[in-house]
């Protein structure tokens, strides 16, 4: 029986890259496509390490219709992932332009792609950003959508309208949104993690920054939250788990589980965690101190979220296995490996 074959867009991403590694474990083929603008080439390096798999790697822009057509007439694949899209909450308030013109276009053209080269199936990276701020916590697959905080979120949203319009208009498409909360951590073996060009624009990456000498002082942005302790909420999930959960969205599609054409389903661990609990633990796990300062709150961010993910364990048979220290711990490893301390 022919192995089945999945494109990950955005591949050598942080998110990507540990999607690679889980499929080729699953059984899957797989080819990464990636701009490079926000990812390194050395995390695909990470992935035939890992797996002793010499994966196909092109570099390519998902906007560049005529480059990323090219991939499709050069690789047989029935499934796509797509990851590829700028990311930075903060960034995007700033530059909202980039974010619109990168993270719609790349996206289009997938669609556009798939129905030209009659591929099947689709799982979007999409996000709990789509939410907002909920109203009641934890959020459901049926908590309402509301207007998006910042332009990233909105175009997180847009996306999904986008794919749910297309699944209905176009024969021969299945698709999966799977809304991430915030996924943290690195792969055990320290060979791939998250690697943000200049200064992070994540929690996790300038925590291990701060740890290993490279950030003087971690922004604790607020601490005047209607929270416990001020500081923001967050459902924080090990990128590994949360790779998991790509796989059994492409097996649902393929084995023709899926109960729509279109689906949605939360990828959390079900508990909030606050910015300062996560620096704490993330001291505890790894015996090192943080330097940190409270901040202003920052444009964007949400007060506090986290998923009811009961319906990614129960239909998908997916669910969040790893601790929050064996995460910390990953991230710490990770980034000594990175710094060779």
């Amino acid at each position: 029986m022919k192995k089945q074959c999945v494109l990950v867009s955005g591949g050598a991403g942080y998110i990507g890259s540990h999607t690679a590694v889980e499929l080729i474990g699953a059984g899957f083929d797989v080819v990464i496509v990636d701009n490079l603008s926000n990812s390194d080439r050395n995390a695909v390096e990470g992935v035939r390490r890992i797996t002793g798999v010499e994966v196909p790697f092109v570099e390519a822009d998902c906007c560049d219709r005529a480059a990323f057509r090219k991939v499709f007439e050069q690789y047989e694949f029935d499934s796509v992932i797509h990851f590829a899209a700028s990311k930075a909450v903060g960034e995007s308030v700033l530059e909202p332009m980039k974010y619109y013109r990168n993270n719609l276009t790349s996206f289009m053209n997938v669609i556009d792609l798939m129905r030209e080269f009659g591929r099947q199936n689709i799982v979007f990276s999409s996000s709990c950003t789509v939410y907002g701020e909920p109203e009641k916590q934890p959020v459901t697959e049926r908590t309402p959508r509301k207007p998006a905080e910042s332009p990233y979120g909105n175009t997180k949203t847009m996306c999904e309208d986008i794919l749910r319009d297309s699944l209905k208009a176009y024969d021969g498409l299945k698709g999966i949104a799977l809304r991430y909360f915030n996924p943290i951590g690195a792969h055990p073996s320290a060979l791939i993690g998250e690697l943000p060009r200049g200064v992070p624009q994540n929690l996790i990456p300038y925590i291990t920054q701060t740890a290993a000498g490279i950030r003087e002082c971690l922004s604790v942005f607020g601490d005047d939250y209607p929270t416990p302790d001020g500081s923001c909420i967050r459902d924080y999930i090990d990128v590994v788990d949360l790779a998991r959960a790509h796989v059994a969205a492409i097996r649902r599609m393929i084995d023709g589980k899926n109960k729509e054409k279109y689906e949605i389903f939360n990828i959390g661990t079900g508990r909030g965690v606050s910015v300062l609990e996560l620096v704490h633990r993330f001291e505890e796990a790894n015996g090192v101190k943080i330097n940190y300062k409270i901040v202003g709150r920052r444009a964007g961010d949400i007060i506090a979220i986290w998923a009811d993910p009961t319906l990614a364990n129960t239909e998908l048979g997916w669910k969040a296995e790893r601790s929050l220290d064996e995460t910390l711990r990953a991230a710490w490893a990770w980034e000594k490996h990175l710094r060779n301390l």
